[in-house]
């Protein structure tokens, strides 16, 4: 009988899972609904010129008939563009969400992790997770060579970090524009959190005309993009106003810092922050995310002194003994705080397997314990003899005695 599958805990690392679709989906409807405002208010427009100049005589038959054609134009136009828009992105996102929900149902039936559907639906999880570490990692090619390979194209969002990439990219050309066009298509959502990145990168191209020293574009560019932020940026702008007046190669503190190139590797870590931040993925990888939960409950103090090691361990995976900092999952482990056991463990240093009731202690005579059932191996290939690995003392396995738990 396997372990009770905690549904909960699983469902509060899937909430990205099925935020990402549902986002693009949401940002289609409101493409969508501006389309539909749009011409509709087109055609609104040409239907109250048409009543309000019938019904004062000045219209002929030709220029009515000319009106409701063009009406039926604009119309036939809309019904056109809602048509590609659902079918070049909406159904797709459709297909997207579908698809996740009915991976996410998967686990709804289950009752416990030894069953062949939950090994089946974890290797799944496990492959979206090593797409999503490559993909943050700037793997692209990586991820889309695994995603294909395992046929989950749609279980991982690809798209979102080549979108993410080609923004980041753009800032490091020193470019705002590709980032301002994605506040301006998420400019509500952005503004729910509170979010001040169209500032920070107005107040950047800013910065960068006040460099080239054009002066009255940067004045020009103020009054148009940066005072409508005045509630709430007063002495930003207040000091940006000022930084005119500084050339770039100034030794004033607060004026040096705004001319500082480190800006756009800030501005870059911003935008990744906000689009993490609307779509709730976590800032760390979810393969580390859930490393560092398993990695949790077996860090010790002794993972860490030379003499306790354990060779299966994780935790002291890679650490010589040679070397101060640990390195492979060791390095991850330095990030999570101790374990905290109710009972204590016992792991045999030979086979790393528990020593419990079923898998007796024993101890040599000079005190070193290990597992009955790795000593019973080493018996069994050595006439009776067992030998301890970390003082090379033999015995034979009459001399050993058992050890009890308490």
């Amino acid at each position: 009988m396997g372990s009770k599958l905690n549904q909960e805990g699983i469902m509060l690392f899937e909430q990205p899972f099925a935020r990402v679709p549902y986002e693009n989906y949401r940002k289609i409807f409101r493409t969508s609904q501006k389309n539909v405002e749009r011409d509709l208010g087109g055609v609104q427009t040409i239907a109250n010129d048409l009543a309000s100049r019938g019904s004062g005589g000045n219209l002929s038959p030709e220029e009515a008939v000319k009106s409701i054609d063009s009406m039926i134009g604009k119309v036939e136009n809309l019904k056109r563009k809602l048509s590609d828009l659902h079918e070049t992105a909406g159904k797709p996102t459709q297909d997207v969400m579908r698809e996740r929900l009915h991976h996410l149902a998967t686990v709804e039936s289950l009752q416990n992790t030894n069953q062949p559907e939950f090994s089946r639906w974890a290797d799944i999880r496990l492959d979206r997770w090593l797409v999503d570490w490559c993909l943050r990692a700037g793997k692209e090619k990586s991820a889309r060579s695994i995603a294909k390979a395992k046929g989950i194209e749609t279980l991982v969002d690809i798209d979102l970090f080549s979108d993410i990439r080609r923004i980041e990219d753009a800032l490091s050309r020193h470019s705002c524009a590709e980032a301002l066009a994605w506040c301006s298509e998420n400019k509500t959502a952005l503004r729910k959190i509170k979010s001040t990145l169209e500032f920070d990168l107005r107040m950047q191209e800013y910065i960068e005309l006040s460099r080239a020293r054009k002066t009255l574009e940067a004045i020009a560019y103020a009054k148009k993009y940066l005072i409508a932020w005045h509630d709430t940026h007063l002495p930003q702008i207040r000091q940006l106003s000022a930084l005119l007046a500084f050339p770039p190669n100034t030794v004033c503190g607060p004026y040096k810092r705004l001319y500082d190139p480190s800006r756009w590797k800030t501005l870059a870590k911003s935008f990744r922050l906000a689009i993490y931040n609307l779509n709730t993925l976590s800032s760390e990888p979810l393969l580390h995310l859930a490393l560092y939960a398993g990695l949790s409950a077996l860090k010790l103090p002794a993972c860490f002194d030379h003499d306790t090691k354990n060779v299966d361990c994780p935790v002291c995976d890679g650490d010589s003994g040679m070397r101060s900092e640990p390195l492979g999952l060791g390095k991850l482990a330095k990030e999570v705080p101790y374990s905290h056991h109710a009972n204590s463990t016992i792991v045999c240093r030979i086979s790393g397997k528990i020593m419990d009731a079923d898998n007796m202690p024993m101890a040599f005579p000079n005190g070193q314990v290990y597992s009955l059932e790795a000593l019973e191996d080493m018996a069994a290939r050595n006439g009776g003899i067992v030998t301890c690995p970390r003082t090379n003392e033999s015995c034979s396995f009459s001399a050993l005695t058992k050890v009890f738990i308490s």
